[in-house]
């Protein structure tokens, strides 16, 4: 199960937002690019990197970033946030994100996955607030259920699905464990978790979701980092098996 640090863009600065609110905002730092690498330094062997203004408008203004922190860092940077044509999803490739996360698009357009997935690695984000799915940079309600479109992109080439709890995102409550153990059954891709997650036993339990059938494939921790409510490398040793 890996460990995904987030690194959330908005302005170029790392920042982290209170239950997916853009008017609820804390920063963390101005150097996302030396954030990142302490992260790696500290153990991460993938980074989760999302363009919060993208995500927002469509507009990849922090692009120029993501590529300095890929080209920082000797791990793999899985990357979204506004992500919704062939180019922008080329885009970030170029910009050396080894997977893109299609979120709005590929609930709006789910043939773009297809598209996408036929040209470079690719992952489908969800994001629910229960098991309403929103888009839009979570502005937009609508989106759809939870489960019935975790299972909807089995054969789209996707690797993996990430799935945020927006009403968890930021709050360190602890995750859905329920909920996505509901998600892992309704689908037999990856799952990634995101949300809510504050203390080293909430991943103790994550890694424990589905039992000895099939695990998360990894969980996106931000806030509890940023705040130090433990270290990258004591999440990792939680999370192994």
């Amino acid at each position: 199960m890996q460990l995904y640090p987030a690194i959330d863009l908005r302005g170029g600065r790392c920042v982290r937002l209170y239950q997916g609110s853009y008017d609820a905002e804390t920063a963390y730092s101005d150097d996302p690019v030396g954030q990142a690498r302490q992260f790696v330094d500290a153990g991460a062997s993938w980074l989760h990197v999302v363009d919060l203004d993208a995500a927002r408008t469509g507009e990849p203004v922090n692009l120029p970033v993501v590529s300095a922190i890929a080209d920082a860092v000797r791990v793999p940077v899985q990357a979204g946030g506004g992500v919704r044509s062939l180019d922008s999803a080329a885009a970030l490739a170029d910009a050396g994100a080894a997977r893109v996360v299609l979120g709005t698009a590929a609930v709006e357009t789910p043939e773009l996955v297809a598209q996408v997935a036929a040209r470079q690695p690719v992952a489908v984000g969800l994001d629910a607030r229960g098991r309403a799915v929103a888009t839009h940079g979570w502005e937009r309600a609508g989106g759809g259920d939870l489960l019935e479109l975790a299972g909807c992109f089995e054969s789209s080439g996707a690797e993996a699905l990430v799935v945020t709890d927006i009403s968890r995102d930021g709050t360190m409550g602890g995750p859905d464990i329920e909920g996505l153990s509901a998600v892992l059954a309704a689908t037999g891709l990856a799952v990634i978790a995101s949300g809510g997650v504050a203390a080293l036993g909430d991943l103790a339990e994550l890694a424990a979701v589905g039992g000895h059938r099939r695990r998360l494939a990894g969980v996106i921790v931000g806030r509890a980092l940023y705040e130090g409510r433990f270290t990258v490398d004591q999440a990792v040793e939680a999370l192994a098996p």
